[in-house]
């Protein structure tokens, strides 16, 4: 069954809802990103900014003609104008961030991945139970209609029994000690910052897994640089999965079944697929972005608050925290540790 991540428009008659007021904390590249995809929905309301300092704060509400702008995390997490908070910082970060928002009532839309590793992300999930507040993982690869249209040609059986998902991605970054992919401290490492989508891809359509085999390559400061994993899942499945910072890898992907396949490039925010079924000829279909793909799940959170809901039922608490155990596993198994974690 696939669940629609566009904004519901209203009743014939019925008023319309009133914007989702949000606030944007950090003012990185990602939240220009977020941004720009925000715009795109009629029904959002950017209310504020914050960060760590008042410049960065009003350069970014200067961009973005955004009334106001706080200069500390703690002034846009207590400002009663904001619904929903989009956190935007390293990952290192997420976990203090997204706790300090959903402690003074806001909702939360956390960029991936969700946190450091699994023991944060479980406090995150339990800061938000606790204060009966949304709170999701910006995994923007689940949001995207291709991607429902994935889901929707594998449950129908289209391509048989799902046997195998293939991922890849990467860039080269040049090595910088102190840059956020590189710094132990800000939980750097190809895994977290693009492995992370591989791995939720293969969660999809694996379901639980079972195994974790991984092999990587580090970076001077000790974080990977690269890694291959395979996982397991229940049924025998498995998923073949590449990250690299040192290297360009095509970003390309496959749900493979018993009887035929979804190709997907550029994969990680699709805006197409091709079919191959047995016997018969390709189908490629196309699924454009209204922006650059940020609006998709921007409109499930929007979609979600309205319904009154806790969490998205296409990146739940427990299919994230699934996410974080494997990643915890592949960098456990590859000898990758950030500060605090060894004791």
């Amino acid at each position: 069954m696939t669940h629609d991540t566009t904004p519901a428009s209203p009743a014939p008659g019925a008023r319309p809802a009133a914007p989702v007021r949000w606030g944007v904390l950090g003012t990185g590249a990602i939240a220009h990103r977020f941004m720009t995809g925000l715009r795109a929905l009629p029904d959002a309301h950017v209310a504020a900014v914050g960060s760590r300092g008042a410049a960065t704060a009003e350069e970014f509400s200067r961009t973005w003609d955004i009334p106001r702008a706080h200069a500390s995390y703690a002034d846009l997490a207590a400002d009663p104008q904001v619904d929903v908070v989009y956190v935007a910082t390293p990952h290192s970060v997420h976990r203090d961030a997204a706790v300090l928002c959903l402690e003074a009532g806001r909702h939360v839309l956390c960029e991936k991945p969700l946190a450091v590793n699994a023991a944060q992300a479980e406090q995150m999930v339990q800061a938000a139970r606790r204060a009966r507040r949304f709170l999701m993982e910006a995994m923007w690869t689940r949001f995207a209609p291709a991607m429902a249209r994935v889901r929707e040609l594998v449950a129908e059986g289209a391509i048989g029994e799902v046997r195998m998902v293939t991922a890849t991605i990467g860039g080269h970054v040049p090595y910088d000690p102190r840059g956020r992919l590189f710094a132990p401290a800000l939980a750097g490492g190809a895994l977290l910052d693009v492995g992370v989508y591989p791995v939720a891809l293969a969660s999809e359509f694996l379901g639980e897994i079972t195994d974790v085999q991984a092999r990587a390559a580090l970076a001077p400061t000790g974080v990977d640089s690269q890694a291959a994993v395979v996982l397991t899942g229940a049924t025998g499945a498995l998923g073949l999965l590449g990250c690299s910072v040192e290297a360009h890898i095509p970003r390309r992907a496959a749900v493979v079944g018993t009887a035929g396949s979804i190709e997907l490039a550029d994969w990680y925010c699709p805006t197409g697929l091709v079919l191959h079924r047995a016997g018969a000829r390709p189908e490629e279909l196309e699924f454009p972005h209204t922006a650059n793909g940020f609006e998709y799940e921007a409109a499930e959170v929007q979609a979600r608050l309205r319904a009154g809901d806790l969490e998205s039922p296409l990146m739940s608490w427990d299919e994230s925290l699934r996410i974080a155990r494997v990643l915890d596993a592949v960098r456990e198994r590859v000898g990758v540790a950030y500060p605090g974690e060894r004791a």
